[in-house]
């Protein structure tokens, strides 16, 4: 663990920000969050720590330069963790995820160099398009099959070049699927986990075959803070090491945490330009001391309960 230090964290009070929030605020550090706080983030996820004077919250856009620059200033180190992520809105309309994910990290990374402050910044395993078998390495080209993908991969390289041209220390994070309490509802998990509490029809994509691998989101933010204390300027960093498994079993075990009967899984067609699988090498953030400690069955048994929970709480309501 490194001394205290003032950090800001772009998208604080979405799904994976507001889970490192947590754990920045527990080692000490202060944190400014930034949000624009649309459909996927929300002030609620960070409840628990609204009386703290560590905290500060600041409403406004990743893309506009001045809402993030004297923030950006005013931090020690800079986490942008603000994007665009649900990969059939993009599919619909892609011109917010190139404003949001490209024109976003630039301001931030031009904010950046201007203050000479580092920056972490959060992309994804979509970046590296589909694998059949093996595993992705941080050296493996970028092939992104979605416009989220690649606007993603977009902003990848612009940290890149950041760090080449102007000599800015970027890190880079490739994350593989997260998932935990506090997920926005169109997320898989979410969906599957809802649909089967409410006894609604679960929708599986093509013949449910998909692949994913999923890290608890707990561990997902303990990989940013391993990398964001002792990742390297101008490195990549994978962060797999989750539980893998096709999205047909998948939506069985919810059913079998929901108590809900498998009759409810239904196929629906296809999304276009639908990724098989992705699997990522994870050893060079492993030798960092990182690696996973929540297991999957634990992890999607908190998910549903979370998300039970808060069912019952909007019918009280």
């Amino acid at each position: 663990m490194t001394d205290p230090t003032h950090v800001l964290v772009t998208g604080g009070a979405g799904f994976i920000g507001s889970h490192l929030v947590d754990l920045l605020l527990e080692r000490g550090d202060t944190v400014t969050v930034l949000d624009k706080l649309t459909y996927a983030g929300a002030k609620e996820n960070l409840t628990a720590h609204e009386r703290s004077s560590q905290l500060r919250f600041v409403q406004g856009d990743v893309a506009d330069p001045s809402a993030v620059e004297p923030l950006v200033a005013a931090a020690d180190r800079v986490v942008h963790a603000a994007a665009e992520s649900f990969v059939d809105r993009s599919i619909e309309s892609s011109r917010v995820f190139v404003e949001t994910n490209v024109l976003g990290t630039q301001v931030v990374l031009e904010a950046c160099r201007r203050a000479e402050r580092p920056l972490l910044f959060v992309s994804t395993d979509e970046v590296y398009g589909s694998r059949m078998e093996g595993r992705f390495a941080e050296e493996d080209p970028l092939l992104p099959n979605s416009p989220y993908a690649a606007s993603k991969a977009g902003a990848d390289v612009l940290c890149r070049s950041y760090h080449v041209t102007y000599g800015l220390p970027v890190t880079v994070v490739r994350g593989t699927n997260a998932y935990g309490p506090r997920q926005h509802v169109e997320k898989a998990i979410p969906v599957y986990t809802l649909a089967a509490l409410e006894g609604r029809p679960i929708p599986v994509y093509g013949d449910g075959s998909n692949r994913r691998e999923w890290l608890f989101v707990r561990d997902f933010a303990r990989g940013l803070v391993a990398v964001l204390d002792g990742g390297g300027p101008g490195e990549i960093y994978n962060l797999g090491g989750g539980f893998e498994l096709p999205n047909m079993e998948l939506a069985r075990r919810v059913c079998s945490l929901a108590g809900a009967p498998v009759s409810l899984i239904e196929l629906v067609p296809d999304r276009p330009g639908h990724d098989f699988r992705y699997s990522l090498d994870w050893s060079k953030l492993a030798a960092l001391g990182w690696s996973p400690e929540t297991s999957f069955d634990d992890g999607l048994t908190e998910t549903v309960d979370w998300y039970r929970s808060r069912a019952r709480q909007e019918v009280a309501r």
